[in-house]
C-alpha cells in the first residue's frame, strides 16, 4: 500500500499537462530586462515551459530605447500559426505590439484559435517614459482588449485606453480600472507600484508605504467586483521589465491554479521579492532589471555556507510539495494497514465494543476538528478556500457526524476525550493558533488523506469479499470510499501544495513537520482501540 497515492494525479500544474505551456506575444529587448527576455524569465521562474512570437526588435538598455523595428505582420502571423499548429498552448501573454498591422494579426489569430487564457499587457509607455505603442495603433489595441482575460495597465496606459488624466491616488485608479472594466467585459489588475506613497494611501486604507493592487471585474468572473491585494513598496531603481514580468508570471500561476485572485496572492510576493534583491544582479546604470530567480539562490561557501557546499532554496514544482507529504506519509500508512483493529475492520471480525470505541472518539474528534477547520477558513488567502474549509467543517457536524449518532444510537460508548484524542485535537488546535496558514491545513491534511487511502483500501477489500449485506461495517466501509470525500481530498492536496509554492523555505519545513505529526496521529487513533482495551 506504498504505492503512488491516488489522489496525487488531481494535483497537476496545468489543466492540459503538468507544465504549463505559455507563449508570450512580445517585443525582444537586448538588455534582457523587459520583453520576451522578462517574459520567458517569469514563465520559468513559475514552473512553465516558454514559447516566443517576437513583434518588434527594440534597441535598448537600462537607461532608454533608442530605436524600434517592427517586422512585417504576416512573418508574426508565420510565427503564432507555427507554434499554434504543433503546440498546445495553455496560456497566452500579450505584449509590445509595435503598430496596427501587429495588433490586427493578433487579433485574427486569437479568434481563430481561443486560447485558454490570455493576459493583455497593453504596452504603451515604458518604465523609462518613452513611447512604445503610436497614436494610429491605439484604436486598433482597443479593439483587442476584449479577446483578453485579464488587462494589466500601468497607471499612465490605463489612463490612456480611457483618454483620461492619468489617476492621482488609489482610488481613482480603481475608479478607473471599474470603467475599463466595465467598457471591455475583462477583468482588469489595477497596479499601485507608479503612485507615490501618500497616492497609494488615498482610498485604500493602506499606510504610505503600501503598494496595493486589485483585480477590478463586473462580469461575473470573480465573487466580488474588487479585490485588493495589499503589499509593500519597495524602494528601488531597478524595476525594468516589471510589467512585463508580472503579467507573464500571472498567465502561467492562472494556468495552474485557475484562480486569478490565488495567481495574484502568489505571484505579488515573488514580485516584492525580484525588486527587493534586483540590485544583486548589478545590470547596467540606469533603470536596471528584477531579480526573476531570487528564489532559486545557491548558498556557497562564500555566502557563509562553509566549506561543504551550497544548498538549494527553489520553490517547489507543482505537485512537488504533496509528492513529498506522501512519500513521509508511506510508513504511517504501511503501519496502520498492519493493525489489527484495521484487520479485523475489513474482515468484519471486529469487536463492536472496539468498533464503538473508535466511532465515540472520532465524533468527539471530529467536534475539534471542525473548529479548526473554520479556523482555516477564517484565514484562508482565496474565497475558493475560504469556501472550502468552511464546507468541510460543516461536514464534519453534519454528514459524519449523523454517521456516528446512527452507529452510537442505544450503545455504550465513551464520551470523553481519549489521551490519543485529545494529544491530536490539542496538536491541531496548536497548529491553528500559529498565524501560518500553511502549517494548519498541512496538519489537518492527514484526516483527509490518510483516512481517504484507508477507507479506499478497505473498500476495495469490502468489494473484493463480494460486498456482503452481512457485514456490520458495511455502511462504515462505502461512507468513507465515497466519491464526494475523495474529491474533498483532492482540494485539500492542491490547496496544501499552492500553500507550500507561496511559503519560505522555513515555513515549509513546519508544514512537514506538522504534517507527519498528524499523521503519526494517525495511526495511533486507528490503534486507540487495542490500547483502550
Amino acid at each position: 500500500m506504498t504505492a503512488a497515492s491516488p489522489f496525487l494525479p488531481a494535483v497537476p500544474a496545468a489543466p492540459a499537462s503538468r507544465i504549463p505551456r505559455v507563449l508570450t506575444i512580445a517585443g525582444s529587448d537586448p538588455s534582457g530586462g523587459a520583453g520576451i527576455q522578462a517574459d520567458l524569465k517569469s514563465i520559468a521562474a513559475h514552473g512553465g515551459y516558454g514559447m516566443a512570437a517576437i513583434t518588434a526588435l527594440t534597441a535598448q538598455n537600462t537607461r532608454g530605447v533608442s530605436a524600434i523595428h517592427v517586422p512585417p505582420a504576416d512573418f508574426l502571423t508565420a510565427q503564432l500559426d507555427a507554434v499554434s499548429a504543433d503546440i498546445r498552448i495553455d496560456a497566452v501573454k500579450i505584449g509590445m505590439l509595435g503598430d496596427a498591422a501587429v495588433i490586427d494579426a493578433v487579433r485574427t489569430w486569437l479568434a481563430k484559435v481561443r486560447p485558454a487564457i490570455v493576459v493583455l499587457d497593453p504596452v504603451m509607455v515604458a518604465t523609462s517614459g518613452d513611447r512604445l505603442l503610436q497614436a494610429p495603433a491605439e484604436s486598433a489595441l482597443q479593439e483587442l482588449l476584449p479577446y483578453a482575460d485579464l488587462i494589466t495597465p500601468n497607471l499612465a496606459e490605463l489612463a490612456i485606453l480611457l483618454n483620461e488624466p492619468v489617476a492621482g491616488n488609489w482610488a481613482a485608479a480603481l475608479e478607473q480600472g471599474k470603467r475599463l472594466a466595465a467598457g471591455t467585459g475583462t477583468t482588469v489588475l489595477v497596479k499601485g507600484g507608479h503612485l507615490d506613497g501618500d497616492g497609494a494611501a488615498g482610498g485604500a486604507g493602506e499606510h504610505g508605504d503600501g503598494c496595493p493592487d486589485a483585480l477590478v471585474n463586473t462580469c461575473g468572473v470573480l465573487a466580488r467586483d474588487v479585490i485588493v491585494v495589499p503589499g509593500e513598496r519597495v524602494r528601488t531603481s531597478n524595476s525594468h521589465g516589471t510589467g512585463c514580468s508580472l503579467s507573464a508570471a500571472m498567465a502561467t500561476v492562472q494556468a495552474r491554479v485557475g484562480d486569478w485572485e490565488a495567481a495574484l496572492r502568489e505571484v505579488k510576493p515573488w514580485l516584492e521579492g525580484a525588486l527587493r534583491t534586483s540590485a544583486d544582479l548589478d545590470v547596467g546604470s540606469g533603470n536596471g532589471p528584477v531579480h526573476h530567480f531570487h528564489h532559486v539562490q545557491q548558498q556557497t561557501a562564500h555566502h557563509g555556507t562553509g566549506a561543504g557546499g551550497g544548498e538549494l532554496h527553489r520553490v517547489p514544482a507543482a505537485g512537488e510539495f504533496a509528492r513529498g507529504l506522501r512519500e513521509t506519509a508511506a510508513a504511517d500508512l504501511e503501519a496502520i494497514y498492519g493493525l489489527d483493529f484495521i484487520t479485523a475492520l475489513a474482515d468484519g471480525s471486529l469487536p463492536e465494543k472496539d468498533f464503538a470505541y473508535y466511532l465515540g472518539q472520532d465524533a468527539l474528534y471530529l467536534n475539534g476538528y471542525s473548529r479548526v477547520l473554520s479556523r482555516a477558513a477564517a484565514i484562508a488567502p482565496t474565497e475558493a478556500e475560504q469556501l472550502f474549509w468552511t464546507r468541510s467543517a460543516q461536514n464534519c457536524l453534519s454528514v459524519e457526524a449523523e454517521l456516528h449518532r446512527t452507529w452510537l444510537r442505544g450503545r455504550t460508548a465513551e464520551r470523553t476525550l481519549g489521551p490519543v484524542t485529545k494529544s491530536y485535537v490539542d496538536h491541531l488546535l496548536a497548529a491553528s493558533v500559529t498565524g501560518s496558514y500553511g502549517v494548519l491545513i498541512a496538519a489537518v491534511l492527514p484526516c483527509f488523506w490518510l483516512y481517504a487511502e484507508v477507507g479506499q483500501a478497505l473498500h476495495n477489500r469490502f468489494l473484493a469479499a463480494g460486498a456482503p449485506e452481512s457485514h456490520p461495517y458495511a455502511a462504515w466501509l462505502r461512507t468513507y470510499a465515497d466519491p464526494e470525500f475523495a474529491d474533498a481530498t483532492r482540494q485539500a492536496i492542491a490547496h496544501t501544495d499552492t500553500a507550500a509554492r507561496a511559503a519560505s523555505p522555513g515555513e515549509r519545513d513546519a508544514m512537514t513537520v506538522a504534517f507527519r505529526q498528524s499523521a503519526r496521529y494517525e495511526v495511533d487513533f486507528f490503534d486507540a482501540p487495542r490500547v483502550h482495551a
